[in-house]
């Protein structure tokens, strides 16, 4: 993308940044992980105390609603075990090789706990059609007294987990998990209440199917964002196309190309493009002043701009010539492999 109306692509002779090239690699990039950690700690705990029980009472029951609460808590009890972990990784600084750190420990986490949900998903709908077709005797009233009990446990936990920073998908992973089991409480709550009063033993399984399609909304969502980061494209809302017209409309640039934008962890988010400038100009203060449009508009704060003097007219094939910024305004600007002589 150009001031002069001109799209110039990677594949025209551009620069290919890669995400690994960035040089980042001195930034760390902590997280507040001491209160998270005391939050999600504390909302693991809940969990596995009522899940214990639930199990207990589930099978006394012969309730597939319990046993599905009970399983989808298993879940969550593994998923907020799998976020404490990944947030201790993730706040390690960079080392060796890992110049990023390991903070996509926290995006593999979120991407482990949406595929779980859409496992357990396929378990529950296979268990509650066969239900539906022979259903087995149900105590409502066990049903309905537990299931009040797992809607007040749960609220506790989601309201632990909803103070932690859910910036983090990691976070919010763990989020979703125990939000979608307060919506299963209720449905199996509503469940026990039919039973009892109507007698209706195909509520139970109901109930089941309705937790299903919980599950696999918040598992689909959980896999598509962590699989964006992992394909490294550029976060939803941010266009590149409309990041690239803004940073060409800046004084003084008259070419902008081989924009890249992606996503180091949630909420994270980096950039790279090779930038021409006007012959004579300071490339080194329009690189701030990029830099500040990123930041600013964008939030974009993680940045690796190359910038150039654009000397000689457009040619009609190939690259534009290029001068390299030198030391006339400034430290200068070492050329990159592809500029090599």
């Amino acid at each position: 993308m150009s001031a002069d109306g001109h799209d110039h692509s990677p594949s025209a002779g551009g620069h290919d940044h890669s995400p690994s090239a960035g040089g980042h690699a001195g930034h760390a990039h902590g997280i507040g992980e001491n209160a998270d950690a005391r939050l999600l700690s504390g909302a693991l705990g809940l969990i596995l105390a009522f899940m214990a029980g639930e199990v207990a009472v589930g099978l006394l029951a012969g309730s597939l609603a319990l046993i599905s609460d009970a399983a989808h808590m298993l879940t969550d009890a593994a998923s907020i075990a799998l976020a404490l972990v990944a947030m201790r990784l993730a706040a390690k600084p960079p080392k060796g090789g890992y110049t990023y750190g390991l903070q996509r420990a926290e995006i593999l986490s979120a991407q482990a706990n949406g595929l779980s949900l859409l496992l357990l998903s396929a378990w529950l709908t296979y268990e509650a059609i066969r239900r539906l077709i022979s259903p087995p005797e149900v105590t409502g009233g066990l049903v309905l007294g537990t299931a009040l009990v797992g809607i007040v446990v749960n609220a506790g936990a989601t309201w632990m987990i909803s103070r932690a920073d859910r910036t983090s998908l990691n976070i919010e992973g763990a989020f979703r998990h125990i939000l979608t089991d307060a919506y299963a409480f209720i449905a199996t709550a509503v469940a026990g209440l039919v039973m009892i009063v109507t007698g209706f033993a195909r509520a139970d399984a109901i109930a089941s199917l309705v937790v299903v399609v919980l599950m696999v909304r918040a598992g689909l969502g959980l896999v598509r964002e962590s699989g964006r980061i992992f394909l490294e494209a550029a976060p939803a809302g941010v266009s590149p196309d409309e990041v690239g017209k803004a940073l060409a409309a800046r004084p003084y640039v008259t070419e902008v190309h081989d924009l890249h934008i992606w996503q180091i962890t949630a909420g994270k988010t980096a950039a790279s493009a090779h930038v021409l400038v006007a012959p004579g100009e300071d490339c080194h203060s329009v690189r701030a002043d990029l830099e500040a449009v990123l930041a600013e508009s964008y939030g974009i704060t993680h940045t690796t701009l190359q910038v150039d003097h654009n000397s000689g007219p457009l040619l009609s094939i190939g690259p534009r010539p290029e001068e390299h910024c030198g030391d006339s305004h400034g430290p200068a600007h070492r050329p990159g492999p592809d500029h090599a002589s």
